[in-house]
């Protein structure tokens, strides 16, 4: 059901123009986070390039947290353990690591450009237009309460 947004009161419009608002931010911060998730993918897969044949035993740091690092060194250069979600590790040949992360990183591209991107444009068309009669309405009101004053300085 379509609404005229020139039907709607000002309050109403304000009303509608706040919740635009809020879903407009709701979006933006959707697009940003899921670009986090893809960043993280985009540098695990970039990460198994190192697991190759020329660094099998090479001496490497392992971080135990973010500022603590023990020595180790690197014996399997053919698999590695995916977090697939949920706490769940699998161990995954190279080939097939990279391919699930490039899996994941083509999914989270699809949601941002064909869902999220699309909504986001169509709820700022809207806001738009909100903003417009808003601002239309304004102008009337000011135009009738001038009218209105000047018809009550010429009476008196």
């Amino acid at each position: 059901m379509a609404v005229n947004l020139a039907d709607l009161s000002l309050p109403q419009l304000e009303g509608l123009k706040t919740q635009l608002d809020q879903e407009l931010e709701f979006l933006t911060s959707s697009i940003g986070q899921l670009k986090v998730a893809q960043t993280k993918y985009v540098e695990a897969k970039d990460s198994l390039n190192v697991l190759n044949k020329n660094n099998k035993g090479k001496e490497l740091l392992v971080p135990l947290t973010s500022s603590m690092y023990v020595p180790g060194s690197l014996n399997d250069v053919e698999t590695c353990l995916v977090d697939v979600g949920t706490g769940y590790y699998v161990e995954k040949s190279v080939e097939d690591s990279k391919a699930f992360f490039k899996r994941k990183i083509d999914f989270l591209t699809k949601q941002i450009v064909e869902k999220i991107q699309p909504a986001l444009q169509e709820k700022h068309a809207m806001k738009q237009a909100v903003v417009e009669v808003m601002n239309v309405k304004i102008q009337q009101l000011q135009q009738s309460q001038q009218s209105s004053q000047a018809v009550g300085t010429t009476s008196a």
